[in-house]
């Protein structure tokens, strides 16, 4: 069976598919470093994913893809992998990436260094790095800032085709036939990066991830921190290049932590009313299917429908109706499962009968990961 794995890391997103045959996605990184010294209620994730990598005998992620840069995507990161640019950041026990991915955006974008944190900077001339060199790297939409970025430096896009995805391809790393699963990328467009100065959640990766079990195929969509006007764009050319079943879900992954921004621009008095083709999207769900809100616990409360941040309550009334319209299972928030208190990863297995929950921990590594440490002193 594959596995999808969503960490409790508050209002941040980590993510892991593992495939039947013991290859690893992890989709991007947030790590708290109260946790080190046992406090939490978030996961200690360094520790969980470094044990979940030796118990499979690994040193390595077969793929890193950040979705953006933000710093709840990437938090902590830096001291964690193994990066190829410097010396500094290889050894003492960091994990590799056999390939990352990323958005054209993290290679392009020039904003401000008040609006840049140290690690996009570091990630930043990691992803450079990596395409100078052809090798280690995946960057998805090929704007014309990139290719401007490439003859600056010596390189042409007919160099580096083989390592850029466009929206509307398949990512070459997966197929169906010999790994059981394959990555449609639906964002980013050209248009999200060359319409934009700062264009983090408008570019960042958005993915139908296709899985084969049994012979029997399965759709997760994975959504970054995406708006509404971007998810009306991308369900509306998909529609049009007739590419509908790439909008179908069994598991979606809710942008955003569950902000009524990736609904509609008014958040609504009880419930967001979606935009049409959200709503369309949503409507795309199948029987049985699971929505998977990374946020921190959603208050049903006078606070909670006036507040800012998400996650908002509103946003998650309107993913349970309709849900419930096409007869899903389940609306699950990250720090939520099992409670509030001491979250755990949420473990989905996909086999040839479905997606479904997984009750059990992955390993005994695991289980003494998930016990907090003793503090410090």
């Amino acid at each position: 069976m594959h596995q999808v794995i969503f960490y409790p890391v508050g209002n941040g997103d980590t993510s892991q598919i593992i495939l039947e045959n013991g290859k690893r996605i992890l989709f991007d990184f947030r790590h708290k470093k109260k946790t080190e010294e046992g406090e939490g209620p978030e996961i200690n994730l360094k520790d969980r994913l470094k044990a979940e990598l030796k118990a499979a005998g690994k040193t390595s992620f077969d793929v890193v893809a950040f979705t953006h840069c933000d710093k709840d995507h990437i938090e902590n990161s830096v001291e964690f992998f193994e990066l190829e640019h410097a010396e500094k950041y290889k050894g003492n026990g960091r994990i590799k990436i056999d390939t990352l991915w990323v958005p054209a955006a993290v290679i392009l974008e020039t904003a401000p260094n008040c609006d840049q944190s140290e690690e996009y900077v570091i990630w930043r001339q990691e992803a450079r790095h990596r395409l100078k060199q052809g090798k280690g790297i995946r960057v998805f939409s090929k704007p014309k800032m990139l290719k401007d970025w490439l003859e600056k430096n010596g390189l042409t896009v007919e160099s580096r085709k083989h390592l850029i995805t466009d929206a509307g391809d398949l990512a070459p790393e997966f197929t169906l036939e010999a790994d059981g699963v394959e990555f449609f990328c639906h964002s980013p467009f050209i248009k999200h990066v060359d319409d934009h100065d700062e264009f983090r959640n408008e570019a960042s990766l958005i993915f139908n991830v296709r899985f084969r079990s049994g012979g029997s195929e399965f759709d997760y969509l994975a959504v970054g921190d995406s708006s509404w006007s971007i998810l009306e764009d991308i369900v509306r050319t998909t529609k049009f290049h007739g590419k509908d079943d790439r909008l179908a879900w069994d598991l979606y992954n809710i942008p955003h932590h569950c902000s009524y921004l990736a609904l509609s621009d008014d958040k609504g008095e009880q419930e967001t009313i979606p935009k049409p083709l959200v709503e369309e999207l949503l409507r795309k769900g199948k029987e049985g299917a699971y929505l998977v809100s990374s946020s921190w616990p959603i208050l049903d409360t006078k606070e909670g429908r006036e507040q800012t941040q998400p996650p908002h309550i509103q946003a998650q009334k309107c993913y349970e109706t309709y849900l419930d319209q096409v007869g899903g299972a389940r609306f699950l928030v990250t720090m939520e499962e099992p409670n509030a208190n001491k979250p755990e990863p949420i473990i989905f297995k996909v086999e040839s009968s479905g997606i479904s929950l997984d009750k059990k921990v992955l390993s005994a590594a695991a289980i003494i990961t998930s016990t907090p440490a003793p503090r410090a002193g």
